[in-house]
């Protein structure tokens, strides 16, 4: 018996777990394409982010931000932009930039869980109706049934089970691992925009003004 006529024995309700199954894999592929381009050396970054920054060179630190990939690098950037303006307005701006980016990291994620949850659930739901339907030849057949039969109508009555377990136990546990990446992007980002903050408004007022006058053009 190949694959395939065990896929048919299951009943319809194989049909959307396989669908399911194949949405997980495409989600997992892609997101885990997506989190591993994000990636970069925060702290490599950060140390020359901060040396311009000492020597106000607000050009070269947006510069460097906007040749980097990664959400930290766009965070920033946004950030930087805004530095000739009150401390605030700067913030808000690294604020509703890592909120768009952390979306970004996001999306799709609540569909794996949901597959996660919902492909064993359509597996009970199979064998609670496969059962239902052996129970209901076995007594169309007034009991006269053999344990041969009877195995063949349980076993048939599982196989959705373990297709909905086989397909939710990998999506949960990739669901958590990528919720895990995508938790310590967050974490960075919270991170170096507060220290972002902090290095932008160490220093007096009057010297916004020149920031201002560098950042209007970006």
């Amino acid at each position: 018996m190949n694959l395939f006529s065990v896929v048919v024995k299951g009943g319809w309700l194989m049909i959307p777990i396989v669908l399911c199954s194949f949405i997980a894999a495409a989600i997992i592929i892609e997101r885990w394409i997506t989190l591993r381009k994000a990636r970069m050396n925060t702290r490599t970054f950060m140390i020359k982010l901060r040396s311009y920054i000492i020597k106000d060179n607000i050009a070269e630190a947006i510069s460097l931000c906007k040749n980097s990939p990664g959400p930290v690098a766009k965070v920033l950037r946004k950030g930087l932009i805004k530095s000739g303006k009150d401390k605030e307005e700067t913030r808000e701006s690294i604020e509703s930039a890592g909120r768009e980016e952390i979306y970004y990291l996001e999306r799709r994620l609540s569909i794996l869980a949901t597959i996660a949850g919902a492909a064993p659930l359509l597996g009970f739901l199979g064998t609670v109706t496969g059962m239902i339907r052996a129970f209901m030849q076995i007594q169309s057949l007034g009991g006269n049934v053999n344990a041969a039969v009877l195995a063949g109508g349980i076993w048939e009555a599982l196989i959705t089970t373990a297709a909905g377990l086989i397909v939710g136990i990998p999506t949960y546990i990739f669901y958590n691992y990528l919720f895990t990446k995508v938790q310590r992007f967050v974490h960075e980002i919270e991170h170096v925009s507060n220290e972002l903050i902090d290095l932008l408004y160490e220093e007096k007022e009057d010297e916004f003004k020149d920031r201002e006058q560098i950042t209007q053009h970006f």
